[in-house]
């Protein structure tokens, strides 16, 4: 299972992100620690974004996703 957040601030990254969006997260404990998460974010499919980029958490919530959608989003990152 893969989780995913909305985007709830660009902050100073208006290119990589869009407010109200959602994005799929990487599994990174050590940037949780340091409060922040490691997304696939609007740079995703150029050389080098494979492993995302980290963002502060505040930026993002957590979201549930129905199964229907989950599936869409799995092919769109494939």
């Amino acid at each position: 299972m893969k989780t995913y957040v909305i985007c709830l601030d660009s902050g100073t990254n208006p290119e990589s992100l869009i407010v109200g969006k959602v994005y799929r997260t990487l599994s990174d404990a050590d940037a949780a620690k340091a409060g922040l998460i490691r997304i696939l974010d609007e740079t995703f499919g150029e050389p080098g974004s494979e492993d995302g980029y980290l963002y502060p958490k505040s930026m993002f919530v957590p979201i549930t996703l129905p199964e229907a959608a989950e599936q869409v989003l799995e092919h769109a990152y494939a």
